[in-house]
């Protein structure tokens, strides 16, 4: 600095006001800054940036070491600096505050795409102090949707030379700016977002389907010539901060401005690391080659809802950018409403298990969105959160490892869908009837055919150490469907570790299987003391139930797994429909049990009527027949068996243990002794970070509509529930319809 002969002084965004022997206030956008001394007071003076520091030196009263040193520790601080870049006063200050000299020498290129306009675009840049060219280091593309697949082939190009870009959509009444693309970094490219704007474009891809098209489908342009300008004034200002040597995290966000609210926000852009473009795309079907090897995970956290390796505040605090409008796995995750105050439920966007964009889907009922619940406010968020993650790593996304093949051909290794599904003949042949209701839970597919050729996917057996196959579209969302094949969420779960997710899809899978047993032979249980758990949370539950004028019990479904499984019960007490309401929970704990049937059961009451409101909208026939009409009169198996004693906490001789991964052994042994096998596919994305996992147990019964022959029929009869298996005509005529 001390050999420089630019002119110095001040930073040009800060205003010096000497207050005489009291200090040098340097007045900025930012704040205010206090300079004390009397060194200081009378060097202000000249940093008005017309002196080099020659200059300086010749004009101060002070030895050149003695204010050479003052302006190292003012140049260190950010106050004061060479005066560089542009000659326009209101230009060098807001260079100055960002820190950077200015786009001198600045050179761009501008490539539009779609409806945008190159020329307009270019004049912006000029604006900005940019000058543009052809063939510039730096690249502006404005574009009127992100998705355009031409997108697609600049980004390759820029893969291939290594050219940073700068993507804008300049139109319509949301404008989006951003992010720099830097090929060669770790930082994320194009394919890398358009995977994650795709999945918030679920309808619209339908339609393109329908009508053949190949590129997104046009929307009426909706901007005025402000939005517009707008929009390409703040491209041009990004590009200009780029070539002027401003470096910051915010870059590498997409930035979007709402031009009718004015909301504005940085949406994060997460690398892929599974990327076929930037990344390895054998990643997926790599680590779905691998074993899955159990290892010992202490609990974070036991109680509550759950015993898992990280506490739900830690979850959030690690995935919760997860969700985002714009660039997450699911658009937000969001408070319900008009969830009663003592209990937690949140939303978090479509159920991505459903079929994309078929109309039947609507009819899901309380099927149709993800969500989550919980004792408190952060648990139910990182339910609802993981929910949505779970069904999003298990769509289909084409990096997936798979085996093309025949049952006979692979039946060696192939596990047969049929002993998954477990859909009866009778079905099969009343299939027609059994679909024409439309609701995508009571669907039966055509019988499989173990000639046809079909995609399979490994997974590895806990209890037999080896890998086995299940078709594709069973374990997959999305995909090439198999008219065979019917895929559902069963046995899906997310946790903070593998460990922990192999557990929750377990339990899962154990707890539809009791309630199967329950519900559709109908048979007798006993309640479950909610006093004799200690918990005054649970205790106080029938009394703030009588407060919405409803009443709540709990029944043991308890199979004979000797896994702890409980469904709560509630009615409207008031009014001729008792809107009956149900809730499932399973654990080894059986406190967990109970808290997680309760909160489900409480996730389930924002549907039904409160006060001057109504039945939620969209539910579909068969549930609002089911809450107008049945009554516990009618349905005598929902309520407890008198005739048996309560439950209480020492009914289950549970036996707690400190560690997942000694659980996950103890329920894999379970499993073996009662001659099940324990499939698991670990369906974790390498870009989200959190462990997913789909667990899948042969002969285990979801608790939809599915009668073959197995554990539906012959459990009841071993456990004394019945004296003789329950002929199929005179299974419960009403399929469960969570």
């Amino acid at each position: 600095m001390r050999v420089d002969t630019r002119p110095i002084g001040f930073r040009r965004h800060l205003r010096a006001e000497i207050v005489p022997g009291e200090a040098v206030y340097l007045v900025s956008p930012r704040g205010t800054t206090a300079l004390c001394g009397n060194a200081i007071q009378k060097v202000a003076p000249l940093l008005d940036g017309s002196l080099t520091l020659p200059e300086l030196r010749k004009a101060s009263e002070f030895p050149a070491e003695q204010l050479d040193g003052m302006l190292d520790r003012l140049t260190a601080a950010g106050l004061v600096g060479f005066h560089t870049g542009p000659q326009d006063a209101a230009a060098g200050a807001y260079w100055d505050l960002a820190g950077v000299g200015g786009p001198t020498g600045g050179e761009v290129s501008v490539v539009a795409l779609g409806g945008a306009d190159a020329a307009a675009a270019e004049r912006a840049c000029r604006a900005a102090g940019l000058t543009c060219g052809p063939d510039a280091p730096f690249t502006l593309v404005v574009c009127d949707d992100y998705l355009d697949p031409a997108l697609a082939e600049f980004n390759a190009v820029r893969l291939a030379d290594g050219r940073p870009w700068l993507p804008a959509k300049p139109c319509g009444s949301q404008l989006w700016v951003g992010p720099v693309f830097r090929p060669g970094t770790a930082g994320a490219c194009w394919s890398c977002l358009a995977v994650r704007l795709r999945s918030h474009r679920r309808g619209e891809s339908h339609v393109r389907r329908a009508l053949g098209l190949a590129v997104p489908v046009r929307v009426p342009e909706a901007s005025l010539a402000a939005t517009r300008e707008l929009g390409l004034q703040t491209a041009a200002l990004e590009a200009a901060k780029w070539l002027a040597g401003l470096r910051e995290e915010r870059q590498g966000a997409l930035w979007t401005l709402d031009t009718l609210t004015l909301t504005a926000g940085h949406h994060p852009v997460a690398a892929r690391p599974q990327c076929p473009d930037c990344g390895d795309a054998g990643m997926v079907a790599e680590r779905t080659r691998r074993p899955v090897v159990p290892v010992s995970r202490p609990k974070g956290v036991m109680g509550g809802n759950g015993h898992r390796a990280l506490s739900a505040e830690r979850m959030w605090e690690r995935f919760g950018r997860l969700a985002d409008p714009v660039t997450g796995i699911t658009e937000r995750v969001v408070r319900d409403p008009q969830s009663p105050s003592f209990l937690h439920c949140y939303r978090s966007g479509p159920n991505l298990a459903l079929p994309e964009g078929d109309l039947s889907a609507l009819r899901a009922g309380l099927r149709m969105r993800s969500g989550g619940k919980g004792r408190t406010d952060v648990e139910a968020r990182v339910s609802a959160l993981c929910e949505a993650v779970e069904r999003y790593s298990a769509t289909r996304f084409g990096d997936e490892e798979t085996v093309r093949g025949s049952y006979r051909e692979l039946a060696g290794r192939a596990v047969h869908p049929g002993d998954c599904m477990l859909f009866d003949e009778r079905q099969y042949a009343d299939r027609e009837r059994w679909n024409a209701s439309g609701i995508p839970f009571e669907y039966v597919p055509e019988r499989f055919d173990e000639e046809a050729e079909i995609e399979w996917t490994p997974m590895w057996s806990l209890t037999g150490k080896e890998q086995r196959l299940l078709p594709a579209a069973q374990v997959y969302f999305g995909g090439r469907p198999v008219a065979s094949i019917v895929a559902d969420s069963n046995g899906n779960a997310a946790g903070g570790s593998v460990e922990d997710a192999i557990v929750q899809g377990f339990l899962e899978l154990v707890e539809r299987d009791a309630v199967a047993l329950w519900w559709y032979n109908r048979t007798r249980h006993a309640a479950v003391d909610l006093t004799a758990f200690g918990d005054p949370w649970v205790a106080a539950l029938p009394e703030r139930f009588r407060e919405l004028g409803r009443s709540i019990w709990v029944l043991d479904l308890t199979p004979d797994l000797g896994i702890p499984v409980m469904a709560a019960v509630s009615r409207r007490t008031g009014g001729p429909a008792e809107d009956i309401m149900l809730g499932f929970g399973a654990h080894l704990d059986p406190a967990v049990a109970l808290s997680r049937a309760v909160t489900e059961l409480g996730q389930m009451l924002p549907s039904l009527p409160s006060g001057t409101r109504g039945y939620a909208p969209g539910l579909p026939p068969h549930l609002l027949a089911w809450l107008r009409g049945a009554t516990v009169a009618d349905q005598s198996y929902l309520l407890p068996d008198p005739g048996l004693p309560a439950r209480t906490p020492e009914s289950y001789g549970y036996v707690p243990r400190a560690d997942l991964g000694e659980d996950l052994e103890h329920l894999v042994g379970v499993a073996r002794s009662n001659g099940l096998e324990v499939l698991v596919l670990d369906q974790t994305r390498p870009d989200l970070g959190l462990p997913v996992v789909k667990v899948v147990v042969p002969g285990l019964r979801h608790f939809w509509a599915r009668f073959a022959p197995g554990r539906l029929f012959e459990v009841p009869v071993r456990l004394g529930r019945l004296s003789a298996p329950t002929r199929h005509e005179d299974l419960n005529p009403i399929p469960l319809f969570l």
